[in-house]
């Protein structure tokens, strides 16, 4: 089977790659691509580890097919933060230790980033349902969202 071209922006920057026609973008990104933040947890999207943004919106990588980014921006845990400059959600999570092995923080990450720039005033209620397709089998879910809740309030108090 001949491999396919795909052109795509992934965290801003002009991509070309070529793909099995069945590879998903979770191979094609941590294979040809090199950017190994995206995790595989389960394969099958329930677990959310390899949680990226397509056109802004949240996707678990292992379903989609890697020639179906032709065309799409695509946002992976590598394209959170500007070169040495963390995102407000990395610090936080940092500062408040909400990760452990780290297997589901880069999709954990993402969900959350894609959760605020929905919802920049979001509940306890709406963090918990908006990242309730990322499983963590090492800690509870409390200090992740804390954190989200804690860098919502920070990122609305610089907004002003």
């Amino acid at each position: 089977m001949s491999k396919l071209h795909v052109t795509t922006t992934i965290n801003g920057e002009p991509v070309e790659f070529l793909c099995d026609p069945s590879a998903s973008m979770l191979d094609a990104l941590r294979g040809p691509l090199g950017l190994t933040g995206t995790k595989e947890g389960c394969g099958t999207g329930d677990c959310g580890a390899c949680s990226i943004t397509v056109d802004g919106r949240l996707v678990c990588a292992c379903l989609m097919l890697a020639v179906e980014a032709e065309g799409h921006e695509i946002g992976t845990i590598e394209g959170m933060a500007q070169g040495d400059e963390l995102h407000p959600l990395q610090r936080k999570f940092l500062e408040m230790a909400a990760l452990q092995c780290g297997i589901c923080t880069p999709g954990v990450l993402m969900a959350s980033r894609a959760l605020l720039e929905k919802n920049p005033d979001p509940t306890e209620e709406e963090v918990r349902f908006g990242l309730a397709g990322n499983l963590c089998r090492c800690t509870g879910y409390d200090k992740i969202v804390r954190a989200v809740l804690e860098t919502a309030a920070e990122m609305r108090e610089a907004a002003r």
